[in-house]
């Protein structure tokens, strides 16, 4: 019914230099729905919903909101007339406590004059307490893992008492348990008439939450159906215009003799507690594990960005020392990291200088000049391998897609040829056909002899690439499974042993 109409964006279209990200994309946000929005990377999902929210200005088009034409300047008058947005790349005050997060901008005053922290902390506390959300609202952010910042986020867009909210990515840090808790929170806000619109590469998520789906392909819209109306096989079809027969490549790595060891490894400021394992020379080892479990901190202990209290890296059975990412990488290791924004991209720097950074020796001639022309050769080749979408080498990292983004680091750690590859959620924020081609690049590194550690948050990832799965719980291995023989429930039974 036309009243039931809550949003609607219409013919909008946006151009930036060298690419057209929107071409005349419509979409309709019904009262109490959630709308899924889905495609590949760079699409142009996340461009269609910062034109709504003011942080991108439309080149033309048409947005309604509840009956009534709106071309918000910022994302403040967004806000003020009832629309949020939950960003997949959070940009936090990180020194700053939960509800100075919340609160920011528009803090409650005594008098206009002083900030009334007794009403700060009680409003808070009062929403926490509706969502089921329990944090200390004193809390630095930057204490707090990305899952519960993420959710601290989800908490501040549902403060303002939005009509229309907008998640990008929600999920691709929460654990299985804070995806129910997520859900719980989005059906009590569909219950209330919110209009909820949703983006995500996960389709059994996007099957089992969503009411309709559009989807979105190279800046055009595709298709809007009921989600009942599609099966995973035409959403993967509208998405990437092909057929995708197999979610994972078929595995032809034979892992070899046992190449790395840690042994005993004790964080200094961290929980992590005798962690120790093996893995072997062309062998993909998973680390599974609850949020907060001492995965991430593993691989960063091993990469030596993280002090360790006590343990030893052995090396094709010689000590590594590992004390900082510079020696490490003259070791053979790379590291992806969790959060690509915060310590994976160089925001300010083009695609060309992102992928060279780390292998500069690579580029030099005669010792004291860098050869350009390498550097775009070899840019060049990982934009065509990843398939990654940019305009040119020359644009800015910052401009492209999350999941672009993601890219063009692995292609610059690939570059630098590593032994070990540590990989921290590789494919987080990646659409379906993107994933398939980073499996097969890790598949291609355990078939020329690499070992690749690899941290997951999805089990079927895992299960689907690895060779073997180390479990963690509580900042200790908790056991070992082989991949080909374990189920999602073993592992999890193995994650909370520490708990």
């Amino acid at each position: 019914m036309e009243q039931d109409i809550l949003l609607q964006m219409q013919e909008i279209t946006k151009t930036f230099p060298g690419v057209k990200a929107l071409d005349k994309v419509s979409l309709e946000l019904r009262r109490g729905t959630v709308h899924a929005l889905m495609g590949e990377n760079g699409a142009g999902k996340s461009t269609l919903m910062k034109c709504l929210f003011g942080i991108y200005t439309k080149d033309s088009g048409r947005i309604i909101l509840d009956g009534r034409e709106v071309s918000f300047k910022n994302s403040r008058e967004a806000l003020d007339c009832g629309v949020a947005m939950v960003h997949q790349e959070l940009n936090q005050a990180l020194k700053r406590s939960v509800m100075d997060n919340i609160w920011l901008g528009r803090y409650p005053t005594i008098a206009g004059i002083a900030v009334n922290e007794r009403k700060m902390v009680k409003d808070t506390m009062a929403i926490f307490e509706e969502l089921g959300i329990k944090v200390d609202p004193h809390r630095i952010m930057s204490t707090m893992s990305v899952s519960q910042r993420q959710m601290v986020e989800i908490a501040k867009a549902v403060s303002y008492h939005s009509k229309v909210i907008v998640f990008d990515e929600p999920t691709s840090s929460l654990t299985e348990e804070e995806v129910e808790h997520l859900f719980r929170i989005i059906n009590m806000l569909r219950g209330r008439g919110v209009g909820i619109i949703y983006i995500s590469h996960k389709m059994a998520e996007i099957k089992r939450i969503s009411d309709y789906i559009t989807i979105m392909r190279d800046g055009q819209w595709v298709a809007t159906e009921p989600t009942g109306n599609l099966e995973m096989n035409d959403i993967i079809r509208l998405m990437v215009g092909r057929e995708l027969t197999n979610q994972f490549p078929p595995k032809t790595n034979i892992p070899g003799e046992v190449f790395l060891k840690v042994e005993g490894i004790t964080g200094t400021y961290n929980q992590l507690r005798d962690v120790g394992f093996e893995a072997r020379r062309g062998e993909i080892v998973g680390l599974a594990g609850l949020d907060s479990s001492g995965r991430t901190e593993t691989l960063e202990s091993i990469f030596g960005i993280r002090t360790r209290k006590s343990g030893k890296i052995m090396l094709a059975g010689k000590p590594c020392l590992n004390r900082n990412a510079r020696e490490s990488i003259k070791n053979g290791f790379a590291l992806l990291t969790e959060e690509r924004r915060a310590t994976g991209i160089f925001g300010v720097l083009n695609i060309r200088e992102n992928t060279v950074i780390s292998s500069l020796k690579r580029h030099k001639r005669l010792g004291i000049y860098l050869s350009k022309k390498s550097q775009k050769a070899d840019t060049q080749h990982y934009i065509d391998a990843m398939r990654t979408k940019t305009p040119t080498q020359e644009t800015k990292i910052r401009a492209l897609s999350g999941g672009n983004q993601q890219k063009v680091i692995i292609g610059r750690w690939l570059l630098t040829d590593p032994e070990v590859m540590l990989l921290d959620e590789p494919t987080r924020g990646i659409d379906v056909g993107a994933k398939y081609e980073i499996y097969q690049l890790i598949l291609n590194l355990a078939n020329k002899g690499k070992t690749v550690l690899m941290v997951s948050s999805e089990m079927p990832e895992l299960l689907g690439v690895c060779d073997r799965i180390v479990v963690m719980s509580g900042g200790r291995v908790a056991g070992e499974v082989d991949a080909r023989n374990t189920t999602q429930e073993a592992i999890m039974t193995l994650a909370a042993k520490y708990v």
